[in-house]
């Protein structure tokens, strides 16, 4: 089995390919990222279509696409040896779904997704890829391009704009992506070098109560802005 295949986000059931297909995308990470960019929706007048487009694009673009370039494009393999023509077409593919929803709707109304796509786009390939010596591969690359700009995005498609209530939620999004990031790693580390249980245990507590918060927290924020 891989390294990865033991974590949290993984099912404990069914074939190792199934297991593998189900935790490449880190599901719970990319429904938090997610969230981040409906919270972003959510700052201005809402449009529940907008709403899903925005979510769609960053379930595709992060969670099928940057994930899986992530699994083949960096020096480490932590899914193991996987097919790269049939990744990359995937990943490929769904990225490209992703950038003709946001080309729609920056063509229709909302321009201001333009430059947001691009520096996505961008850190998408320089992250994952670990281009340019890695340089981008680092924890304030991470807060910016999932902690920051979904929230603009999701603001964008919206409203085409970046009010104040919109830097207040990056603000708060960015250091749950701290969070995200300080607690994620070193539970990776413990679990593929078998460390302290304890420790471990205690940062899979924070990962799982962080998603169950910002899911939920999300919720609660959509019913509130669109029924009240």
């Amino acid at each position: 089995m891989s390294e990865r295949t033991s974590e949290w986000f993984v099912p404990k059931f069914g074939s190792e390919k199934f297991r593998k297909s189900i935790g490449i995308l880190y599901l719970p990470y990319t429904a938090i990222v997610t969230c981040f960019s409906i919270l972003g929706a959510l700052s201005g007048p809402i449009e529940i279509e907008r709403i899903v487009a925005i979510a769609l694009i960053y379930i595709l673009a992060l969670g099928v696409s940057a994930h899986l370039l992530d699994a083949v494009g960096g020096k480490t393999k932590p899914w193991g040896n996987l097919p790269k023509k049939t990744i990359w077409i995937i990943a490929l593919s769904s990225l490209g779904i992703a950038f003709s929803i946001g080309i729609y709707y920056a063509f229709l109304d909302s321009p201001l997704l333009f430059p947001i796509g691009i520096m996505e786009g961008f850190f998408l390939f320089a992250y994952n890829l670990e281009l340019f010596g890695g340089k981008f591969h680092n924890e304030k690359t991470t807060i910016f391009s999932w902690g920051v700009l979904p929230v603009f995005a999701g603001a964008a498609i919206q409203t085409n704009s970046i009010s104040l209530e919109t830097l207040v939620i990056s603000g708060i999004t960015s250091v749950l992506t701290l969070i995200l990031i300080t607690n994620s790693r070193p539970y990776k580390i413990l679990k593929q070098s078998n460390g302290d249980i304890k420790e471990m245990k205690k940062k899979e507590v924070i990962l799982k109560a962080l998603f169950l918060g910002v899911t939920v927290g999300t919720s609660i924020f959509f019913v509130i802005r669109y029924f009240f």
